[in-house]
C-alpha cells in the first residue's frame, strides 16, 4: 500500500524533529532527557544532526517531520554507531512511484542486509529536501555489502533514481564516538 504523505502530513502533528547545525554545538538548547536521540556529526566533523521525538518542537529551529516508514535492520538491537541519509526532492508527477518504490522495495531491502539497525523515511513538514531516507549502521562497510549494492542496483531503483531532484547524501557518526572512530579533528 503507497503511503499518501500529504494526507498524513495534514492530519498528523510531526512524529519527530530534526536539527542540522554548524559544528560546534556550544550555546544550543536540547529538548528534555528521553526525546533526544544521539547527535551525529559529519565524517568531516564540520556539520552535526540530531532528532527528537514528540508532537511539540523543541525550539525554532527544528524542522518538523512527518514518519513515512521505520523498520528494524537486520542487526536490530545493536548499538548504531553510524547513520547514513540521502535526502532528496522529487518532481510532483513522479511522487507517487517514488513513495512505491521506496515502501516495497528500497527501504525494506536494504533494513534487511546486515550491518543495518534502522530504516527510516521522513517528509519535512516545510523545507527542502522535502524526503529524507536514514539509516543507522553497525559500520559504513555496511554500505558495501553485496546485498546493499544488489538493492541499490533494481531496474526500479534505475528508473526511480533520476527523478531526484538535487540529491544530498551525508554519513554521520555519533559524537560520543567520533574521536574513537574518526579521530579527533
Amino acid at each position: 500500500m503507497a503511503v499518501d504523505p500529504a494526507a498524513s502530513e495534514a492530519s498528523s502533528p510531526p512524529a519527530a524533529w530534526l536539527l542540522d547545525f554548524d559544528w560546534p554545538i556550544a550555546g544550543r538548547s536540547w529538548p528534555a532527557a528521553g526525546q533526544l536521540g544521539p547527535v551525529w556529526r559529519t565524517l568531516d566533523g564540520q556539520r552535526g544532526r540530531c532528532y527528537a521525538a514528540g508532537t511539540a518542537s523543541p525550539g525554532s529551529d527544528w524542522i518538523g517531520l512527518a514518519c513515512l516508514q521505520h523498520l528494524p535492520g537486520a542487526s536490530a538491537g545493536a548499538e548504531a554507531l553510524f547513520h547514513y541519509t540521502v535526502e532528496t526532492d522529487v518532481r510532483p508527477e513522479h511522487e507517487a512511484e517514488l513513495n512505491a518504490w521506496y515502501e516495497q522495495e528500497h527501504l525494506p531491502g536494504l533494513a534487511a542486509v546486515p550491518g543495518a539497525l534502522r530504516a527510516c523515511r521522513y517528509r519535512r513538514l516545510q523545507g527542502s529536501p522535502r524526503y529524507v531516507a536514514a539509516y543507522d549502521l553497525l559500520t559504513p562497510a555496511t554500505l558495501e555489502r553485496p546485498e546493499w549494492l544488489a538493492v541499490r542496483h533494481t531496474a526500479w531503483s534505475s528508473r526511480v533514481r533520476p527523478w531526484f531532484v538535487a540529491p544530498r547524501r551525508t554519513h554521520f557518526v555519533r559524537t560520543d564516538r567520533f574521536d574513537d572512530l574518526v579521530g579527533a579533528r
